[in-house]
């Protein structure tokens, strides 16, 4: 099936390498990241301080993730 109205040229299955998915991945995660410090950024005012400390130990977490997606070489392309 195909959407444009064309016909297609080719095979429809295409090998990718395994870089498009480990930046992808890596892509997605901090994306939902930011989904979830966005209600808290709304709300900071209303929030006290466990709430500010509760999420430095969640960045916190994530840049710990980071730096070992970045020594294992997730983050390379070459």
């Amino acid at each position: 099936s195909y959407e444009s109205g064309m016909e297609p040229i080719g095979g429809a299955w295409i090998q990718f390498n395994i870089r498009y998915y480990m930046f992808a991945l890596v892509f997605v995660i901090f994306d939902v990241e930011v989904v979830f410090l966005y209600p808290w950024a709304v709300a900071f005012n209303q929030l006290g301080l466990l709430a500010f400390i509760e999420v430095l130990i969640f960045i916190g977490i994530l840049v710990v993730g980071l730096v070992y997606a970045w020594r294992k070489g997730a983050l390379e392309w070459s």
